[in-house]
């Protein structure tokens, strides 16, 4: 407020003044605080009461009435002025009294610092002096007790004289305590003394009376020992002893989880997350931080912060070459190659006395197999049996990467053919050694002289041509010459002198992996390096997982495999890629580094690929775009092998003006996501070997997307070249027309088992096509011998009611499969 004048009238302000604090923090950390303190204000001046103005004394205030407040004297102004001037003077005096007492603390902090240092310099000197002063103890006392070893063995030895050996040395000048121990031994010593001969010998102490401490029963361990003296040496000093801080150099990458952080430390994990609260982070001990934070607090706990690259993480993996010394003798691992329908399952069958190509749909090899054989002889060959499709190429050249030997199949009626060549050339590149095996020798049209002529043209001269490639003449049907081709192996392999390492970390290569429906994720590994055990933990490819079970060839479960033992693996998080290299490591931690590390780098590399990075590249493709017709499509397969070679057949695919794109492929049954993107996409869902499930069945009847099943994959690709080329006037369409659930399983004279089922969606008819469903997975495809509706012969069931069923040629069911039954159409097709 201001008068008519223009000046300002009295009145006092009282305002916050600052100051800093400076507060002190473990580990040596300090920190500046901005302190605020209010002023008490001694004057409070009445609503109508304001300020002097700047430079204004009291006594023109007094003798001008009118700048004065209202109903204030003179006598009554000169005094409140006063108390003003005693009110600043007092806060003069307190703000000096103040800075003085901050003086006098900071000078008291640093005294009492130097004398916290000359206080533990004390304290190491008496703890030196104290350890010495122990181990003299100890010494003496080991030699009392080596006397009295001596005077007990002195048995005629005067009495008088064990006792002057058993009797301690003299001592230097020691504390209360200490003087107490040495009155309370020299009181026993005098006891043992003042005995008779009679009780001389039961006064003895042994060893173990002094472990145990005189007492009978059970004794004390030296580890107790040692603590109890550590006890002692404590109390004597006055409180417990801080053990040295080991500092250690920690591995620090982009981002760690807050447990292994402490691990690597060696602190606890409790103290770390408390670390990080008071930082004002709320994490638990399995969140991830990043490095910056965890820099701060590695240096918080005292140890060095090693800042590694994202790509350092492998270095953990062992790399190192195996010693001469070290290696043993391993099982050659063999590869069976050749043409379609050449009889390479059919030779290794025959050799492990097992029909496995009877369960491959048209008697094709779908899946890499591998599998052990044990000769008269007791040498152990491990088989690999790839297939034999151009589709499956990929996978054969991952099956030459790791074999030893190939064994080139060709049939004699047919002689060298397109894949036969893939084959020559990927045993080549591979450097391994050839075996022809000339098989279909029993058959009347059987040239094997043609064989071995056409092998010319490659460069595959065998031993009746003066070559160095062993050849023989081989019948899978009637077992001819199969014992001359595994002595034709065992000699190759004997060349060879094959060795491995078994005493170090397994390393592996994946032939197969899949995803089981109640086992989970599963890898068919060649271990090729040391031995795998139950409960290592491991990384392959962008995966990793502790092995929760290893299964062999013959379906049973082992401890561990060695180096060229074929397993199944379980136990992983994920399904790896065919050709992934297997690697145990340490801890899961590092595992799981090393697997998340390459799955970044794998997306970063599938983008960089799949992106137009020049302005150029950008015009180039959207001109493609235009001009080219696209038959977007997504494949689900049974395991990856067989997903990875319908991909790559569907990239062969197509010419200037159409192309075949898969727009997803993967392994598993067909989900409600997967129609979905078929749905925004306009492409139709492609199943090998399984099905979509319910809730995929009725999306996809909603969304009007088409699912194609297959379990040959001639008929996929065919089908795929025809749509795109435009060739396919009229196909054959597959309409399911309902479902049955098998509730129970009956065996009948005459007719073999007899599934009792319940219709649980559409009908069943006697004339349709059928196929048993076991989670999801095509079991067997054929036609019904039977179809009863109680004991009557019926043509068809309807939803809801139940039948009976039996299959043609086929008995292998079980309770809770699903019996698919459907009609094949011919259908007009139009490209659009």
């Amino acid at each position: 407020m201001s008068d008519s004048d223009g000046k300002k009238t009295l009145g006092l302000r009282g305002g916050a003044r600052s100051g800093n604090v400076k507060q002190s923090f473990s580990h040596g950390r300090t920190k500046n605080v901005v302190v605020e303190t209010k002023r008490k204000r001694v004057v409070v001046p009445k609503p109508g009461a304001s300020k002097p103005a700047a430079g204004a004394t009291a006594k023109p205030a007094e003798g001008d009435p009118k700048k004065r407040p209202a109903g204030i004297s003179d006598a009554e102004m000169e005094r409140r002025m006063k108390a003003l001037a005693a009110a600043k003077a007092r806060e003069a005096d307190e703000e000096a009294q103040r800075e003085a007492e901050e003086k006098a603390r900071e000078e008291e902090r640093q005294r009492r610092r130097e004398e916290a240092e000359a206080k533990e310099r004390e304290e190491r000197e008496r703890e030196a002096a104290l350890k010495a002063k122990a181990e003299e103890e100890e010494r003496q006392k080991r030699e009392a007790e080596e006397a009295a070893k001596r005077a007990a063995a002195a048995a005629a030895a005067p009495a008088e004289e064990p006792a002057a050996a058993a009797r301690p040395a003299p001592k230097p000048t020691a504390k209360p305590g200490e003087r107490k121990a040495d009155r309370e031994r020299e009181d026993r010593g005098r006891t043992a003394r003042g005995r008779d001969d009679g009780g001389r010998r039961s006064g003895k102490l042994t060893l173990n009376q002094a472990l145990s401490g005189g007492e009978g029963g059970r004794q004390r361990s030296m580890a107790a020992m040692k603590r109890k003296q550590e006890r002692a040496r404590q109390k004597a000093m006055g409180g417990p002893i801080e053990r040295e801080k080991v500092v250690r150099d920690v591995q620090l990458p982009e981002a760690i989880v807050v447990q292994e952080l402490a691990n690597r430390m060696a602190e606890r994990v409790a103290d770390v997350v408390k670390s990080l609260m008071q930082m004002g982070m709320m994490v638990t001990q399995n969140q991830t931080i990043d490095a910056d934070t965890a820099e701060l607090i590695i240096e918080e706990f005292g140890h060095n912060a090693v800042r590694v690259s994202d790509a350092d993480v492998e270095d953990v993996i062992q790399t190192e070459e195996d010693k001469d010394e070290d290696m043993q003798p391993r099982p050659p691992v063999i590869t069976v190659m050749g043409h379609v329908d050449h009889g390479k399952t059919s030779i290794l069958d025959a050799i492990r006395n097992a029909k496995v190509v009877s369960g491959e749909a048209g008697g094709i090899t779908q899946h890499i197999g591998a599998y052990q054989v044990k000769t008269d002889s007791g040498t152990v060959l491990t088989f690999l049996d790839t297939p034999g499709h151009a589709a499956f190429t990929s996978m054969r050249a991952r099956g030459a990467q790791v074999t030893d030997i190939v064994v080139l199949v060709v049939a004699a009626d047919d002689a060298v053919m397109p894949q036969t060549v893939e084959a020559i050339n990927h045993a080549k590149a591979a450097g391994v050694p050839m075996i022809v095996a000339i098989n279909k020798c029993d058959l009347p049209a059987a040239d094997p002289n043609k064989v071995r002529t056409d092998l010319l043209q490659h460069e595959v001269v065998v031993e009746q041509m003066s070559g160095e490639v062993q050849d023989v003449e081989v019948s899978a049907h009637t077992g001819q010459g199969l014992d001359e081709l595994l002595e034709a192996i065992a000699l190759q392999a004997e060349i060879l002198e094959l060795t491995a390492n078994p005493n170090r970390s397994a390393e592996g290569a994946v032939i197969e992996a899949q995803l089981d429906v109640g086992r989970g994720p599963v890898a068919t590994v060649l271990v090729q390096r040391g031995t795998l055990h139950q409960g290592d933990i491991f990384v392959v490819g962008e995966q990793y997982g502790r092995v929760r079970a290893l299964i062999n060839d013959k379906g049973e479960r082992v401890d561990e495999a060695g180096p060229s033992v074929p397993v199944e693996v379980l136990g992983l998080n994920g399904t790896p890629e065919a050709g992934d290299v297997l690697n145990v490591v340490d801890t899961e931690a590092q595992a799981r580094e090393i697997a998340e590390y390459r799955e970044k780098a794998a997306k970063e590399k599938r983008a960089a690929a799949g992106a137009a990075t020049t302005l150029e590249q950008l015009m180039a493709k959207a001109k493609e775009d235009e001009n080219v017709a696209e038959l977007p499509i997504l494949v689900k397969a049974d395991v990856q092998g067989s997903a990875e070679a319908i991909v790559q057949a569907m990239e062969k695919i197509g010419n200037e003006e159409v192309r075949v794109r898969v727009l997803h492929s993967g392994v598993g049954a067909i989900t409600e996501s997967d129609i979905g993107l078929a749905e925004a996409s306009g492409a139709p869902v492609f199943g090998f070997n399984v099905r979509a499930n319910a809730p995929a069945r009725n999306a996809a009847n909603q969304k009007g997307v088409e699912i194609r099943y297959y379990s040959v994959i001639y008929d996929l690709v065919d089908d795929v070249k025809a749509a795109a080329s435009g060739l396919l006037s009229a196909e054959i369409r597959e309409n399911f027309i309902g479902y049955a659930e098998i509730k129970e399983v009956f065996k009948v004279t005459g007719v073999g088992k007899v599934a009792g089922c319940l219709v649980t969606e559409g009908v069943a008819r006697r004339s349709a096509g059928v196929r048993l469903l076991r989670d999801d997975v095509v079991i067997h495809e054929g036609t019904l011998k039977t179809l009863k509706r109680f004991k009557d012969e019926v043509a068809e069931v309807q939803s809801g009611q139940e039948c009976g069923m039996a299959f043609e040629n086929y008995d292998d069911i079980r309770p809770g499969d699903v019996i698919e039954i459907f009609e094949r159409e011919e259908v007009e097709r139009q490209l659009t």
